[in-house]
């Protein structure tokens, strides 16, 4: 295998990864342990796979001893092997099958194992060169990730904090900080200056040595600190690796002074040169300033600046550059095939940075979700653009090999003509003008044409102003798109000159002070310090000024502009507004004509005859089986996002586990649920399980976004029991979707041929894609009634059941408000166990049975049935108004 047909043969499994990543962008929604996915199927599936291609180049560019073509095909097959595990290690998280897991990271370890020893073997055979050290680093940095698996293995059994963010912390020192770190470094030492087309500085391999020494040195210290839950030790091993990469950075910044980047691969390995220290300087920080031992979600925040700021960039900017250079074809060719690569790339590399900057800066979800959308479009830019390099580069290659078949065909015709008098001089056409005299200077370019330079500023400000547009454009969509108009009259008014500053604090779902009195004509500037300690306030003003989101303990500055007159405000966090927090601006003691209501919208109706959307997927009824072990140790992560709860109907949710209605929880008496929950969304957070008797004060506290807290508690008596967020306004995050069922089954209870679980909650609806309308809850006007968190989905996906068959329905209500009469059609109930207690068991002696179930608010039960003819009965609330409103299922009976 040459070495072009051999980069082709390796390469290909990082196509795979980067086609499956970009798919798994779109439907990342509905798949489980996305977050894992989308990190993992980048890292080790693209990152991971281009380390051993690519390291293999250098390798054998450097020591100029590579192998032959069984050696070659080994190769191959080494990489096919990795690949294996890491299809292995994916599809055991994605299960939550623990062991296919551990035998996929085995795999993986042992696979960069392999790699390392045959870089060694290959050192030992190759002669003293100059880089020699650099791939022993190579051989260093492969052995890292080995023990990293190792750390990954056992977190994917969800070990209870503080060891979760230990070994999470372990697991980035030798993954990232080593196996990823140590062979870019290596690389960069002679690729950086090689991108950049000028010479290395003298001695800039004896520092890359000190650099690779120092950093691998820090990564070993960081992860023996990291398993002891040392803090200030692993905090001192991240500066000591940040000292490594000043030692190199020294020498890769002056290359870069003496020629500046220009084209997309030097300003993407440029720009990863700079997230790298960033995202470092980040975790030194949280290591030094978190009094308590870090968890997980407190490691993960750094994630976007080490994975996509730092590893895509530098992937993708040296890819771009590398892979048209070994497709070869001669200097033409590869000029044709890296303008490709380079097309837009100021670009791509302006909006992808803004894009993440914009992102990390902000906790508006709206304004990180288009953020993202724009930062995943820099970096899937990259798939068509590999595709029309190969096309230029093909074509170039047909146009070089026609240009090299002209010359020839004129040298045969030249003796027929040098005979005839007046020959010996060429004709013109064979003779073409000199390059001596260059186009540009007779010609010189129009002025629609900029030079390269100016037009890379022209893209950058075009991927700049399109993040920002995306920020103005989150912001509104957050404000519900509120214009500036306040309950003034359209009275000039002249400014007086004057700002008048005032202190308002928010706690406890207040402003204090709710009303302030300003002189007519002054600016207000309004410090806005939020005194809550675990939940965000922000602060709008209907003339369009905001605080945006400030965090516990934090403050921002509202410039309200020169009052008018009066000016009404509020707080836009879900809940906030309808629970009072309402702000007034009077001018001269005339106040504003709003009574700060939130303005709630009218009863949207929806055709609960249609079916779900497309993309919807029905939720599982079935109760899941309860396992055996003891000890049920789960984790539920706090996600907010847009969820279709009706058909054709979506609203901001917020989750558990990313669903609204988090998973149903099995257990038996006398168990015990270890919970780990991690805060993701953009807002304090908490649970309370009801089937556990513990104080409420440390276990139900509210935590911040990026925070985590274990909740462990014993399973003490039989029962449905419900679990929501118990931060206020409690009844708004209930109505998104916080809320799910712990299910234990009495004891002695006989097995049934089918059990489904049923959980009952009211929706609230605002406008359409947006939050609810927490002002209905308060005045109790629900728009919808849902099963298991959408109107009307088990009237198209019904349940099934057969005949003869008995069939147990645990039902619980989650309200916030509503109650529960449960009904199926055409049958009878001959058991009911409501709220601990068996109301009604088969063949009482009165010859009993019963037609509902009655439900209170965070009441639950089950009844039991036998179908003793096919059929398709409905199941609903028997509150007619609410199984209208969309509390209707249907089970199929053959």
């Amino acid at each position: 295998m040459d070495r072009r047909a051999w980069h082709r043969t390796a390469t290909r499994p990082v196509a795979v990864w980067l086609v499956g990543l970009v798919v798994l962008a779109f439907v990342h929604r509905w798949v489980p342990q996305s977050r894992w996915l989308l990190v993992h199927m980048f890292t080790l599936g693209m990152v991971t796979n281009s380390i051993l291609v690519w390291g293999q180049h250098f390798t054998d560019a450097l020591l100029r001893n590579g192998a032959d073509e069984a050696g070659r095909r080994l190769q191959v097959r080494r990489i096919m092997v990795l690949n294996l595990g890491i299809a292995l290690t994916a599809t055991g998280m994605v299960g939550e099958w623990h062991w296919i897991t551990v035998a996929g990271a085995t795999v993986v370890g042992s696979t960069l194992a392999w790699y390392a020893v045959s870089l060694l073997f290959q050192v030992r055979s190759a002669l003293p060169a100059r880089f020699t050290p650099t791939v022993r680093f190579y051989a260093v940095a492969a052995m890292l990730l080995p023990l990293g698996a190792v750390f990954g293995g056992f977190m994917s059994f969800s070990q209870p904090e503080p060891w979760q963010g230990r070994l999470l912390l372990a697991h980035l020192f030798s993954n990232v900080g080593g196996f990823v770190g140590l062979t870019a470094v290596g690389t960069l030492v002679t690729l950086w200056p090689t991108v950049l087309r000028t010479k290395m500085e003298p001695e800039q391999d004896v520092a890359g040595r000190r650099a690779l020494w120092t950093m691998l040195v820090s990564v070993l210290v960081g992860v023996v600190a990291a398993l002891a839950g040392l803090r200030w030790l692993a905090g001192l091993a991240v500066i000591g690796y940040l000292a490594g990469l000043a030692i190199i950075y020294v020498p890769l910044v002056r290359c870069a002074v003496r020629k500046s980047p220009r084209d997309f691969p030097a300003y993407s390995i440029g720009a990863a040169l700079v997230w790298l220290p960033a995202g470092l300087v980040w975790l030194a920080w949280k290591l030094f300033s978190t009094p308590r031992d870090l968890v997980a979600a407190d490691v993960q925040g750094g994630t976007i600046a080490l994975v996509a700021g730092f590893g895509a960039q530098l992937l993708f900017g040296a890819m771009s550059y590398l892979m048209p250079t070994v497709m070869g074809g001669g200097p033409s060719v590869v000029r044709a095939a890296c303008a490709e690569m380079n097309r837009f790339g100021a670009l791509r590399v302006a909006a992808l940075n803004a894009a993440l900057v914009t992102y990390l800066a902000t906790d508006n979800s709206w304004t990180r979700a288009l953020t993202s959308l724009i930062a995943f479009a820099s970096l899937a830019a990259f798939v068509p653009l590999v595709v029309r390099m190969v096309k230029a580069s093909v074509a170039a290659r047909k146009a070089k090999a026609a240009a090299a078949a002209a010359p020839t065909t004129d040298a045969v015709a030249a003796p027929a003509t040098s005979a005839t008098p007046g020959a010996a001089h060429p004709a013109p056409k064979t003779q073409p003008a000199p390059k001596t005299q260059p186009a540009p200077k007779t010609h010189p370019a129009p002025k629609t044409q900029p030079a390269p330079g100016r037009r890379d500023l022209l893209e950058a400000a075009v991927g700049i102003g399109a993040v920002w547009g995306a920020a103005k454009l989150g912001q509104r969509m957050t404000t519900g798109g509120t214009t500036s108009t306040t309950s003034t009259t359209s009275t000039k008014v002249t400014p007086t000159g004057d700002t008048t500053t005032v202190d308002v604090h928010a706690a406890g779902m207040r402003f204090d002070p709710e009303t302030v009195d300003v002189p007519l004509g002054d600016r207000l500037v309004i410090n806005l310090v939020n005194d809550d300690p675990t939940m965000v306030h922000d602060l709008y003003l209907d003339s369009g000024a905001t605080s945006g989101r400030v965090a516990p303990g934090a403050s921002a500055s509202v410039d309200a502009g020169v009052i008018a007159g009066p000016v009404e405000g509020w707080c836009t966090i879900v809940g906030h507004r309808a629970a009072g927090m309402v702000f007034h601006v009077t001018a001269d003691g005339t106040s504003a004509s709003g009574s700060g209501s939130s303005g709630a919208t009218s009863r949207v109706v929806v055709d609960l005859t249609q079916a779900p959307g497309d993309d919807f997927q029905t939720r599982d009824a079935v109760l899941p089986e309860i396992a055996t072990a003891t000890t049920k140790a789960l984790t539920l992560t706090v996600q907010e996002a847009v969820q279709e709860v009706a058909p054709g109907w979506t609203q901001v949710a917020m989750t558990y586990n990313g669903r609204v209605m988090g998973p149903v929880i099995g257990a038996h008496i006398g168990d015990t649920i270890d919970c780990h929950l991690a805060n993701e969304g953009t807002m304090g957070h908490s649970i309370d399980f009801h089937a556990g008797t513990v104080s409420p004060d440390e276990n139900m506290r509210t935590i911040k976004p990026g925070e985590s807290l274990d909740y462990r508690f014993r399973v003490n008596r039989a029962g449905i029991w419900l679990y929501h967020c118990s931060t206020m306004p409690m009844s708004s995050h209930i109505a998104a979707g916080m809320y799910g069922a712990v299910v234990v089954p009495p004891k002695g209870i006989a097995r049934a041929a089918r059990e489904y679980v049923l959980v009952q909650q009211e929706l609230y609806l605002g406008h359409h894609g947006e939050e609810l309308d927490a002002s209905k809850i308060a005045d109790e006007r629900p728009d919808l009634a849902a099963w298991n968190g959408h109107a009307n989905q088990y009237v198209f996906a019904p349940l099934t059941a057969k005949v003869g068959e008995r069939v147990r329905i645990w039902v619980l209500c989650a309200g916030p408000s509503r109650g529960v009469s449960f009904h199926v059609v055409g049958t009878q109930f001959d058991t009911v166990f409501k709220e601990g207690a068996y109301l009604l068991r088969p063949g009482n002696a009165e010859g009993g049975g019963a037609q509902a179930l009655d439900l209170s608010a965070a009441q639950g039960g089950f009844v039991e049935m036998v179908f003793e003819e096919a059929g398709t009965y409905t199941f609903v609330n028997h509150s007619f108004v609410e199984m209208e409103r969309g509390a209707r299922g249907l089970i199929k009976v053959t």
